[in-house]
């Protein structure tokens, strides 16, 4: 053991290991396996595996002072509490930010999620079909902050996203959400899966994975 301390190397190798096997975590979350991975025939199970797992992606909306060009915007989501994930992203937005702003003018949003940032690609390119990504395109709205949903999802962001509670209070943080329209999601070789929102957003969560928050 003391030769082991003496080596910085050994203990570097030892913790990976232990990581490897037992499983380790990150902000909380257990570090995702390619095990964790629903089949990539079963569309529904699938993209909301990839959206419950995920806590961050981009965001973009309609920028009227550029022209109608779409911005961009890397921002922090949850689709509801910890293992009761509806698929539908939910964020904490200010309309100090250009994302909220823009979203408030002209609804017409899209959410783009990569299975990359789960660490479950291994080292293939993110582009690679088989390293999942999905775009979810609808409306962006600003949820009424004395219903009992936007309650629900404050909490939900909260449990995914604790430093979202010390954000400056004179922000103006609101909850939003993405009323979904179209999903775009590529997981294998053959082009886009055929994946309806009403296949989607009804899919029991439970019959096949978790959300591991």
């Amino acid at each position: 053991m003391n030769s082991l301390i003496r080596n910085g190397k050994s203990v570097v190798s030892l913790v990976c290991v232990v990581l490897l096997v037992f499983g380790g975590s990150v902000h909380g979350r257990r570090l995702l396996s390619a095990a964790d991975r629903p089949k990539p025939s079963n569309a529904p199970a699938f993209a909301r595996w990839l959206v419950s797992q995920s806590s961050w992606g981009v965001l973009s909306t309609i920028a009227e002072d550029l022209g109608g060009a779409p911005f961009g915007n890397v921002v922090s989501f949850s689709d509801g509490l910890p293992e009761q994930g509806k698929g539908v992203p939910y964020f904490y937005l200010t309309s100090l930010d250009p994302t909220a702003r823009y979203g408030s003018k002209d609804h017409r949003s899209s959410f783009t999620l990569s299975e990359e940032a789960l660490g479950t690609c291994g080292k293939i390119d993110p582009e690679e079909p088989t390293c999942a990504k999905i775009t979810l395109t609808g409306k962006l709205n600003k949820m009424d902050a004395n219903s009992e949903e936007a309650d629900t999802a404050k909490k939900a962001l909260f449990a995914k996203h604790p430093d979202m509670k010390k954000w400056p209070k004179d922000h103006s943080f609101q909850v939003y959400k993405l009323d979904i329209e179209d999903i775009f999601m590529i997981n294998f070789y053959g082009g886009p899966k055929p994946l309806t929102v009403d296949e989607y957003i009804h899919f029991e969560m439970n019959k096949v994975t978790k959300a591991i928050i």
